[in-house]
């Protein structure tokens, strides 16, 4: 039976570890309302996530004791929204502040699709970052170049390869056919890899342009020219350039996605070895990465 607007319920997980309470609290005031349930996984923080946020807003906080990575994480939410009957997951990260009508808005892209007969594996908002003047493009790879595609009108779906996890609104049903996420790959790379398999297997992913987000992409930016370019950890960049490398060795993947991987992995590598501080250390740990990723050497590190 389709699924309509009014029977459609919809769980929300939030991973968070070591997360601005105030701001996850915020987070939490913001898309409560929006959801039948909310969970949040917490990756082991080192203070009490569940002490300090109002259970009334949430359905359950699961705090893991240790931290085992967004994937984990992320999965241990979706089992929970599936066994609680739940039709759709809601993933969000601790740095995202949705706008009161989100989740309505892809709720509305996810059926229209569905009843225009497309297998909709998700659909995510247009985020902003705070520190950028301008909405981030959604992805799409023509040719052996990826395409930055900006909303033209409000109403405007985009036909993108993947989406950032955060915001993202994923069918179980779904879920239930590509699968979860590689909870080996630990942080980062995640969402791409669940979103090319997804599109692999005939399911297709939409931004959704009247859908709207706040959201915060790396601990710091540089300015380089035109753009401003997200700066994480040296730990970071090490799962960055090992995820990168996994990924470009699996077999499903297409060559055009290898290369453009690749040529990503030697951009990286360069920029960030240059312009960040300290630069030997995002050197050597994106090296590691480079090794562990050809070693098949995941997980923690």
């Amino acid at each position: 039976m389709q699924t309509s607007l009014t029977s459609a319920k919809i769980s929300g997980v939030i991973v968070s570890y070591n997360p601005d309470i105030d701001a996850l609290r915020h987070l939490v005031a913001a898309v409560a309302p929006q959801l039948d349930q909310l969970f949040i996984v917490d990756n082991g923080s080192r203070f009490s996530v569940s002490s300090s946020i109002n259970h009334g807003m949430c359905t359950e906080i699961i705090e893991l004791g240790d931290n085992y990575g967004i994937a984990r994480a992320q999965n241990i939410g979706i089992e929970r929204a599936r066994s609680s009957g739940s039709s759709f997951v809601l993933l969000l990260d601790q740095d995202s502040i949705p706008a009161s009508d989100m989740v309505a808005k892809l709720l509305a892209a996810v059926l229209a699709k569905q009843e225009q007969g497309y297998q909709v594996a998700c659909v995510g908002p247009q985020y902003t970052d705070s520190r950028q003047r301008d909405a981030a493009p959604f992805i799409r790879l023509e040719g052996l170049k990826l395409k930055r595609q900006i909303c033209s009108a409000s109403n405007t779906l985009v036909d993108v390869d993947f989406l950032i996890a955060s915001g993202c609104l994923i069918p179980i049903s779904t879920i239930d056919a590509v699968g979860m996420m590689v909870e080996d790959m630990f942080i980062d790379y995640v969402d791409i890899e669940w979103g090319l398999r997804a599109q692999q297997l005939g399911y297709r992913s939409y931004g959704v342009c009247a859908a709207t987000m706040k959201h915060a992409l790396g601990d710091e930016s540089i300015a380089f020219g035109k753009r401003h370019v997200p700066v994480h950890s040296p730990l970071r960049h090490y799962y960055h350039i090992r995820n990168a490398i996994w990924l470009c060795r699996q077999k499903w993947i297409p060559s055009q996605w290898k290369f453009v991987l690749m040529w990503r992995v030697a951009r990286q590598f360069a920029f960030f070895s240059l312009m960040t501080s300290p630069r030997l250390e995002h050197a050597r740990m994106m090296a590691l990465g480079l090794l562990h990723g050809v070693v098949n050497r995941m997980g923690r590190r």
